[in-house]
């Protein structure tokens, strides 16, 4: 049967990276994930085992220790998805979901994000959806993933959806325990991974009739006004 923690965490430091720096990075995604960015300094230095003053001194500010989570955040979520979509293996499929409650602080943090709203917000989205472009081209390129005739509004369209449907859905459903991160996750994947995974590899629509004749709407000139003066 397959586990479903993997020997090697996603969202946390790997062995080699276990300085102090990684531990707070790694103890703000979950506090930030968990409590939103309103937490102060003290709560994420008492879950790393530091003091406040060790993490001004390796970030500057609470700002900046976002920065370093952002950049952590999307990073490896970009290694899961690119290592998953462009090789096309199941074995790869399989290790993701055996994966995904390591996973769950980084979709937490990522909910987080984009609830706070404002410039941050959108950064991180233009960033989600520019790492998504670069791993679905890789996909293309393997042979894994048909080609689009506009791969960046793909990629960003995607993004807005994935992230708008969980967003949605967890408004619609509520988790009890809003801390459970991994609860949270799956809940979530089992009421919509079937219907996802269908959508993205068996289609909708049995032929591109809708689709041609929209891009015929899009290639005709707009019909002259022939309206007589007056």
């Amino acid at each position: 049967m397959l586990s479903m923690r993997s020997a090697e965490t996603v969202g946390a430091a790997p062995a080699g990276d276990l300085t102090a720096r990684a531990r707070i990075r790694d103890a703000a995604i979950q506090r930030f994930a968990v409590a939103g960015f309103g937490v102060g300094v003290r709560s994420i230095a008492q879950d790393a085992g530091v003091s406040a003053a060790l993490i001004l001194h390796h970030f500057g500010s609470k700002d900046g220790l976002r920065a370093a989570c952002d950049e952590h955040v999307l990073a490896s979520i970009r290694e899961v998805k690119s290592t998953t979509l462009r090789s096309g293996d199941m074995g790869a499929v399989l290790l993701a979901l055996a994966s995904m409650d390591e996973s769950a602080p980084l979709l937490g943090y990522a909910l987080r994000s984009l609830q706070s709203g404002g410039d941050l917000a959108r950064s991180f989205i233009d960033q989600f959806a520019a790492d998504a472009q670069a791993y679905m081209a890789d996909a293309v390129a393997a042979g894994v993933m048909r080609p689009s005739r506009d791969e960046q509004a793909r990629a960003r369209y995607l993004t807005v959806q994935g992230f708008g449907a969980l967003l949605l859905d967890l408004t619609l459903n509520p988790p009890d325990d809003p801390s459970d991160l991994v609860g949270v996750l799956h809940a979530y994947l089992d009421r919509t991974a079937v219907p996802t995974l269908e959508l993205y590899t068996e289609g909708l629509l049995t032929d591109t009739r809708m689709l041609d004749a929209y891009l015929l709407y899009q290639r005709e000139p707009s019909e002259p006004d022939v309206r007589a003066p007056g």
